[in-house]
């Protein structure tokens, strides 16, 4: 996940995207007077005589479980504390160890900035990162006001590189679990476990207010030095000791030692994909879903149908039991290289895990573990009782005791969040303890859940009375939204979740979820495209195609494949990357004819022909344009025949371009003919009139007269005042070129009158110019304008 907060400290002023709560500060004074000397000490360049160019930076580095972040989040709080300033944050690597990519990160920091330098939809890597630190460049030291940007799960110097300004002004504070050795002139403040005294104040702040702890001095230090004095540990078996009143201090220093601390398997283990087999009928009966719950009394109460629907479609979208979809199966593919390995938990913090994770309930243990598939380790009571089929009453209660157990972490509204030291901790449980087939089946029903949630947020939007609103209204209250508002709040705020659970749904080597990924992808398109407006939602909407399109490839999903091309395509074209259009297109045709989807086939041949007049080769604009009118000519439902219509405008308009006025009279009046047909008297008018200018062109100033007015009478029936007053300009000038000085002067002035009813006097340049019937280039939109 990217996570991004931008925030204005000091008084009163205000917060945007808030991050979660402020741990408890315990100690490490001696590391927050470093950091802070090493705000305004000289660097080794500037000693030297040659400043670096680019922003100090501050590494906070130490093992998982360390307090490395709470630290860094300290420091800046206490430094913005003291000048007010603008605090941007990013994670730069995913739960398993996944480095984020540079592009997602610049992208998301530069929406929380509001930015007017984000490039479009589609932007490459190295245009999103140079706009991103432009931009913090601009900002930096503005007003005297400090910008600091904490960068949180560094994983590699290069990360840091690519969004360093060049300013001086600016402060990065990196926060890693080793040396950023490619780092220039950066001050590193190595963390090892706390103080004994701030260790067992956190011991015993975290056990409550039992003076076991006091009246045993000795043991509190044992166990804290069991815990290695690590902030992670101490709030692990500090909740786990709080929670047993009875419990003497040296029974918990015997029980601590007894946990062994062998090592976790390195890397990032989690379940496999690959199932042992199908799931039998009693799995999928134990799966049955409780999204329709508010409570465990409201699943008693719902209909019997309604849980074990979802259970059966999450069942069946997974791939599991009897369920199948042929469309899904795909010829198997290399699995893609796994990322680096996450950081090793030092043993003091497994014992302290295991300790806490043996003491749970069944169900709870289950269900932590389970946690581990949460997107972007962020859930919330609905997801898991999805993750573990329980009811959403008793998936609360569970996590506000992992929360106490220190296991988690409370982001507020009902939000939770896997501490990333423990990530690696709760996948090796996973994989121990459940079985490939059962993380599939819980994976499964968390994206059903997810799936109607975003069904929800989307139907909200739709006028009452509508089929979408209807099936919302029958939909479990839990996923509901009351109004607009709710639901567009839900989405701001789960969004790098859910784009976090379409990627993950995708990169199934299996492909075993894509059916429900499809279904995910779908659903958070269309929420997104209701509550955004076009230009915001086409970054995501963007990365959501090309993650349909890795679906459709793998599943060989032709008609898929078709589709997601041409949308990207049409963003690639909208954004002036033709020859990345014009590429995809051609694939797209490809598709549409290996799928035999007519349709999309002349979508394609289409949108080839703007693309190559978008270039400038008319030549082969008109030969794809006549192989799409060809194949629409075939066809004869409304939007073939509209489609032919704008096909012989747009074939009149790249003819005219390339000097050949024969062809292009021929393509203007077939359309001016189509468009009568179809009743559309506006498009009839403005063919006649593209007609007229070409006999204008070709020194036949009566036909162009003649075709003029009866543009003029087309004007007149569709009400265009504007194209009436163009035309009327235009019959003025070819009467004076006839001779008929009368009949201009006519026009003329019957011209300038309908420019003054629309406020204009008509003596500018392009006064009263009539729009063209069948412009040949794609709108803002990426769609190509019809006439």
């Amino acid at each position: 996940m990217t996570e991004q907060v931008v925030q204005s400290a000091g008084k009163g002023a205000g917060t945007r995207a808030p991050g979660p709560p402020r741990p408890h500060f315990a100690g490490r004074e001696r590391e927050l007077r470093a950091l802070d000397e090493d705000t305004t000490r000289a660097g080794l360049h500037t000693l030297s005589g040659h400043p670096s160019p680019y922003s100090r930076v501050l590494l906070v580095a130490g093992a998982p479980g360390s307090g490395r972040t709470t630290l860094a989040e300290e420091f800046v709080h206490r430094l913005c504390a003291r000048t007010p300033g603008t605090v941007l944050r990013a994670r730069l690597t995913d739960p398993g160890g996944t480095a984020v990519p540079t592009e997602r990160t610049a992208r998301d920091l530069l929406a929380a900035l509001e930015s007017s330098r984000t490039p479009q939809a589609g932007a490459d890597e190295e245009a999103l990162s140079a706009a991103l630190r432009a931009e913090l460049a601009d900002r930096a030291g503005r007003d005297g006001r400090p910008l600091v940007l904490l960068l949180d799960d560094v994983a590699r110097s290069q990360q840091v590189l690519d969004l360093l300004p060049e300013s001086r002004g600016c402060l990065v504070v990196a926060v890693s679990s080793g040396p950023l050795t490619q780092v220039p002139d950066v001050r590193p403040c190595t963390l090892g476990g706390l103080d004994r005294a701030a260790a067992v104040s956190l011991l015993a702040r975290r056990a409550g207010s039992a003076p076991r702890l006091t009246v045993d001095p000795r043991g509190a230090e044992t166990l804290a030095e069991l815990c290695g004095d690590l902030p992670a540990a101490l709030a692990l078996v500090g909740g786990w000791f709080g929670a047993r009143p009875k419990l003497s201090v040296a029974d918990a220093v015997a029980l601590l030692r007894q946990v062994p601390d062998t090592p976790v398997p390195r890397g990032r283990p989690g379940p496999s994909a690959e199932a042992d087999g199908a799931v039998d009928a009693g799995n999928a009966t134990d799966a049955t879903d409780a999204a329709g719950t508010a409570d465990a009394a409201d699943a008693a109460d719902a209909p019997d149908g309604e849980h074990a629907a979802d259970a059966e479609g999450a069942a069946g979208a997974a791939g599991v039991g009897d369920v199948a979809d042929p469309e899904t199966d795909a010829e198997d593919e290399p699995p893609a290289p796994p990322g680096p390995p996450a950081p090793y938990p030092p043993a003091p913090l497994v014992r302290a895990f295991r300790l806490v994770n043996g003491s749970l309930t069944g169900s709870h243990a289950r269900l932590l573990r389970l946690l581990s598939l949460a997107p972007a380790a962020s859930v919330d009571p609905l997801g898991a009782s999805a993750l573990a089929g329980c009811s959403v009453a008793a998936a609360h209660a569970a996590l506000e005791e992992f929360v106490r157990l220190g296991l988690l972490r409370a982001l507020g509204g009902s939000r939770y969040e896997v501490p990333g030291c423990l990530d690696p901790l709760l996948r090796a449980e996973l994989e121990e303890h459940e079985r490939p087939d059962e993380a599939l089946l819980a994976r499964a029903r968390l994206l059903e859940r997810t799936v109607r949630r975003l069904e929800a947020c989307r139907a909200v939007c739709e006028p009452s009375g509508s089929p979408a609103r209807k099936r919302l209204a029958g939909m479990p209250g839990a996923l509901r939204f009351a109004h607009r508002t709710e639901a567009r709040t839900w989405l701001e705020a789960r969004r790098p979740e859910l784009l976090a659970a379409a990627r993950a749904a995708v990169a199934d080597s299996e492909g075993r979820l894509d059916t429900l990924a499809r279904r995910l992808v779908s659903g958070l398109a269309r929420a997104l495209d209701a509550h955004r407006e076009p230009e915001a939602a086409a970054p995501e909407l963007y990365r959501l195609h090309e993650l349909v399109l890795d679906v459709a490839e793998r599943g060989g999903l032709h008609r898929e494949r078709a589709a997601a091309l041409l949308y990207l395509g049409d963003l690639d074209a909208g954004t002036r990357r033709l020859e990345t259009a014009r590429a995809r297109y051609r694939t797209a045709l490809d598709s549409a004819r290996a799928g035999d989807d007519p349709v999309a086939a002349g979508r394609a041949l289409e949108s080839l022909g703007g693309t190559y007049a978008e270039l400038g080769d008319w030549e082969r604009a008109a030969d794809w344009y006549g192989r799409a009118l060809a194949l629409r000519l075939t066809r004869s439902t409304p939007a073939d025949r509209e489609a032919v219509a704008r096909l012989h405008a747009r074939l009149g308009a790249v003819h005219g371009r390339a000097g050949r006025r024969s062809e292009a009279l021929r393509g203007w009046k077939a359309a001016a003919a189509a468009f009568r047909r179809l009743g559309d008297s506006a498009s009839h008018a403005r063919a006649l009139s593209e007609a007229a200018r070409v006999q204008e062109e070709a020194d036949r100033p009566q036909d162009a007269v003649r075709l003029c007015g009866q543009a003029l009478e087309a004007a007149r029936r569709a009400g265009d005042v504007r194209l009436q007053a163009a035309l009327r300009m235009r019959l003025a000038d070819g009467c004076e070129r006839l001779g008929d000085r009368r009949a201009a002067r006519s026009n003329r002035a019957a011209g300038r009158r309908l420019l003054a009813a629309l406020g204009e006097d008509g003596t500018g340049d392009g006064a009263g110019e009539a729009p063209a019937a069948g412009d040949a280039g794609p709108d803002a939109a990426g769609r190509y304008r019809s006439g």
